[in-house]
């Protein structure tokens, strides 16, 4: 779908929900997606940035404990961003990205091109995996766009 931020926007108007964002290696594309569309003020509250692990831990609520376990580019951890940025920014869906967009970040057994994303409502926390094969930019943006299509597809859900 060419204009799935304005079909989310308008989905999100008619359920009568408020949506924030958790953000790290897409470094806000997916709220910038979202704020292109007119009215989307009606529903949609924010986002964290949480590109350092601290900010995942402090602001987005991710437990310390987690970080070390699994990474930061983990399923567990981009459901606990979702999780907490729900919390944290007080709304009723959170979408949330973690990944590794550039070389240089990739380590063993998790290459670059790796993205968990989490999301979170009152009907559960959820997470995906995805592996894409493009450049810095072109990861961040098949990011995003992962995020949006599973954002649309379970507010249809709904």
């Amino acid at each position: 779908m060419d204009d799935l931020p304005k079909a989310i926007i308008e989905l999100l108007q008619q359920k009568r929900l408020k949506l924030g964002t958790v953000e790290s290696a897409t470094g806000g594309l997916i709220s910038h997606l979202i704020t292109g569309v007119p009215g989307s003020s009606d529903c949609y509250e924010g986002s964290i940035i949480s590109y350092s692990n601290r900010i995942k831990s402090e602001k987005a609520g991710v437990n310390e404990a987690t970080l070390e376990k699994y990474g930061a580019v983990s399923a567990q951890v981009a459901e606990e961003m979702a999780a907490g940025g729900r919390q944290s920014l007080s709304v009723d869906v959170c979408i949330a990205d973690t990944g590794i967009a550039r070389p240089g970040g990739a380590t063993q057994g998790k290459p670059v091109g790796l993205f968990y994303l989490g999301l979170s409502h009152r009907t559960g926390t959820f997470s995906r995996k995805h592996i894409f094969r493009g450049n810095r930019r072109e990861n961040k943006k098949s990011a995003a766009d992962a995020a949006l299509t599973w954002l649309y597809e379970y507010l249809s859900g709904l």
